[in-house]
């Protein structure tokens, strides 16, 4: 199947350097293999479902999002244990690390991704059970 995408400039010189670099035969295969590690990360997301304990960390622009970001956190706080956050330049790091019920940091996950102001959110399951 051939499709295409609107993909920003810098994004695709960046991914080309980054399979060129892992010595992948072309762009088709490394954007297969991402999509499939793509589907793997969520689909084992959506499969949580008793208590686990993860670290849910993503980068923002500060100034874009931060308030509403503390609203999502108190919204969740009986999944949070713990927070830690570092600024680099105009842009922010957030680690999260939670234990609750699977389908609570699920949520607090999507909810983090809706913001525009949010880069990258990313999750790792240390233990399900």
């Amino acid at each position: 199947m051939r499709t295409s995408f609107n993909i920003p400039d810098a994004v695709v010189e960046e991914f080309d350097q980054v399979w060129q670099d892992e010595g992948l035969d072309n762009r088709s295969r490394a954007v297969r293999e991402a999509m499939q590690e793509y589907i793997e990360s969520h689909s084992r997301l959506e499969d949580l479902s008793e208590d686990v304990i993860a670290l849910v960390a993503f980068d923002y622009r500060h100034h874009e999002v931060i308030e509403e970001l503390h609203g999502v956190q108190h919204d969740y706080q009986d999944v949070i244990l713990n927070t830690s956050h570092t600024h680099q330049g105009e842009w922010c790091l957030e680690s999260l690390f939670c234990q609750g019920t699977g389908e609570r940091v699920r949520e607090l996950t999507y909810r983090l991704r809706d913001f525009d102001g949010v880069n990258r959110v990313k999750i790792m399951v240390i233990r399900d059970n």
